[in-house]
């Protein structure tokens, strides 16, 4: 069966793209709107725009990669499709950060999973972080929008046996659990979402709105690193990007983009970065900091029957059960999910070496793994981290607190009941010193009993947010509600970075369903 490929055909047709690693010489480009990166914020505010008549260049870092070079393999998904080849690390290297770097971002490579907005998370912002429009009742409208325009729908198939561990577990216990909603759409099952979807049936920025966006005239621009804004006053004037070759690397060209209005949609570590490097208006030094990334803790579990958790879908079932147990700003909460179970990334998110990492990886058809997002940014001892910029760009300093390791020694212990609850043989927590549990009662006795911490703990994250928060109390927001500037008129921020805390969910449709309303409501003001 053949697959469409809706870039080949596009581009075929007359779409204009500029792979600025091919440029030779200096280039200055013009539009309505020039917006930076081309991820879940970008490409939605892309596709709003240019349906009110606006023209817009989207400009990405990464390169254009569709799903004719997505072949289903770690060794090049990783460093065709991510930032730092998915080996970037927090400052201390205590954390491990997943992050898309390619047309699409991190929609390219996610696996689907899509949740509105919980309710205490909007109601924390508005009672704590003077967020205005943004309630459950305001967004709803959106985020059913955006589930209609990507379709995001319950996943009425059979979970993986990888996610029916995880159901099964919360059943027999009695815990809230979860089906998942997926932006897909004719979905093959295979389980490798992370590596770009091959049959373009996940219904990402690649596939959806960017396409519509380039249909109806818009610009992409990449391979193209934005280095800074140039601004006077309260104006943008002009956004500068250095060209990259096509190992990533600076050429010595330079690009140039002029416009009305300019979107800074580059994510959570990027799009403070370039704020910083351009020097803009922080009259109160939030940016960069209060950046959050759900750390995320492993249990890893062995069963008599197979697995196969590298096959069907990723995710398609949490618990919630004790992300709110205590209220907000009580004890840092966890969600419950499980991650695919693909070789290299196992491999390198787990310990030991030798025979010991051997025997684990000879059992990896029967390894079930749990994974606990820790909700970070509530709590006084969760004020996550902190993006500082370095002579070679940047660094995430994010220190784990006492209420961190409070919270995952919890979380170990929830992962470890719910594993042997639905038939674990063994029990691994993923931390240095821990042996395999062989029942409840010894991994109760026996993670209470661990010793946990930075470098020693595996703590990895797929959600970056903050840095660049909204709000209208400028003492405690960069933007405004709408995603507006405080300080620029043509400025605005649609991306996670304007999460005034974590969400306590995956991030996704949240970034869909506000930038939809805020790119609604700046397309009718460009139009008068």
């Amino acid at each position: 069966m053949a697959i469409q490929d809706p870039f080949v055909e596009g581009l075929a047709s007359g779409w204009n793209h500029i792979d600025a690693s091919k440029l030779s010489q200096d280039q200055t480009l013009e539009a309505d709107v020039v917006i930076v990166g081309s991820g879940a914020g970008g490409g939605v505010a892309a596709e709003i725009l240019t349906d009110a008549g606006l023209s817009v260049i989207i400009v990405e870092g990464g390169p254009l990669k569709s799903s004719e070079s997505f072949n289903m393999e770690e060794r090049q998904a990783y460093p065709n499709l991510y930032q730092q080849a998915a080996a970037m690390k927090t400052k201390d290297k205590a954390i491990g950060i997943f992050q898309g770097r390619a047309v699409g971002g991190s929609t390219t490579v996610n696996w689907t999973t899509s949740i509105r907005t919980p309710k205490p998370t909007l109601d924390f912002w508005a009672k704590e972080k003077s967020v205005k429009g943004l309630s459950r009742e305001d967004l709803d409208p959106w985020f059913e929008k955006m589930e209609k325009r990507l379709n995001i729908t319950k996943w009425d198939y059979q979970p993986n046996r990888n996610n029916q561990v995880l159901m099964q577990g919360c059943e027999k216990l009695g815990w809230e659990h979860t089906v998942i909603k997926r932006n897909v759409k004719g979905c093959w099952n295979t389980g490798y979402c992370g590596m770009g979807c091959p049959v373009n049936a996940k219904q990402s920025m690649l596939v959806t709105t960017i396409p519509a966006a380039l249909e109806k005239g818009a610009i992409l621009v990449s391979r193209a690193k934005v280095t800074k804004l140039e601004h006077h006053n309260d104006k943008i004037t002009a956004v500068k990007a250095q060209a990259l070759n096509e190992q990533l690397q600076p050429t010595s060209v330079v690009l140039a983009f002029k416009a009305k209005h300019y979107i800074l949609a580059a994510g959570a570590i990027h799009t403070p970065t370039i704020l910083m490097r351009s020097k803009v208006s922080d009259p109160n030094k939030l940016l960069g900091k209060r950046t959050f990334l759900h750390p995320s803790l492993l249990s890893g579990a062995v069963f008599s029957d197979p697995i196969n958790g590298h096959s069907g879908a990723p995710q398609s079932i949490y618990s919630d059960e004790f992300v709110w147990k205590n209220g907000a700003d009580g004890e840092l909460g966890y969600k419950l999910e499980v991650p695919p179970v693909h070789p290299v990334l196992i491999a390198s998110k787990t310990l030991g070496y030798g025979q010991s990492h051997a025997a684990l990886m000879e059992q990896f058809n029967q390894l079930q793994v749990t994974i606990a997002l820790v909700r970070d940014g509530y709590h006084t001892q969760s004020q996550g981290g902190e993006v500082q910029l370095t002579d070679k760009g940047f660094v995430l300093d994010y220190p784990l607190t006492e209420a961190f390791w409070d919270a995952a020694k919890r979380a170990f212990l929830s992962m470890a009941e719910l594993q042997f609850a639905a038939g674990a043989k063994q029990v691994l927590p993923i931390t240095e010193g821990a042996p395999y549990f062989s029942s409840w009662q010894q991994a109760k006795s026996g993670i209470e009993q661990l010793d946990l911490g930075a470098l020693k703990t595996v703590v990895a994250s797929a959600h970056v947010m903050g840095g660049c928060p909204l709000g209208e109390d400028l003492k405690v927001s960069m933007v405004n509600s709408e995603g507006s500037s405080h300080y620029y008129d043509n400025l605005s921020v649609m991306d996670g970075s304007v999460f005034p805390t974590s969400l306590g969910a995956n991030p996704q449709l949240s970034i869909y369903g506000m930038t939809a309303r805020n790119a609604t409501l700046l397309a009718q003001r460009l139009a008068t």
